[in-house]
């Protein structure tokens, strides 16, 4: 067994109450089974799940950018970071 650790900034992290969740994993996971994992650890909390919907993923530092977040691997002991959409210059 493995950890996951999801991390939340900005709006995302005001969303959730928390900086983070750590998830026990028995294998790798998709961004979309991550995210969805981060709803259920949330009570599918519908600000939670309206700001992660539009948030920029990053796994372990590399954005995901355009790529399916079903098909997007989280290896076991890697880190998703949901960044909100900000504005500023």
């Amino acid at each position: 067994m493995g950890q996951i650790t999801l991390r939340y900034w900005a709006a995302a992290k005001a969303a959730a109450g928390v900086e983070s969740d750590v998830l026990s994993v028995d294998g790798p996971l998709t961004v979309a089974a991550a995210r969805e994992r981060a709803l259920v650890l949330h009570d599918h909390d519908a600000d939670l799940a309206r700001v992660l919907a539009v948030c920029s993923v990053l796994v372990d530092d590399r954005p995901v950018g355009t790529k399916d977040p079903g098909a997007v691997s989280v290896p076991v002991g890697s880190s998703v970071e949901f960044l909100p959409p900000f504005a500023g210059g």
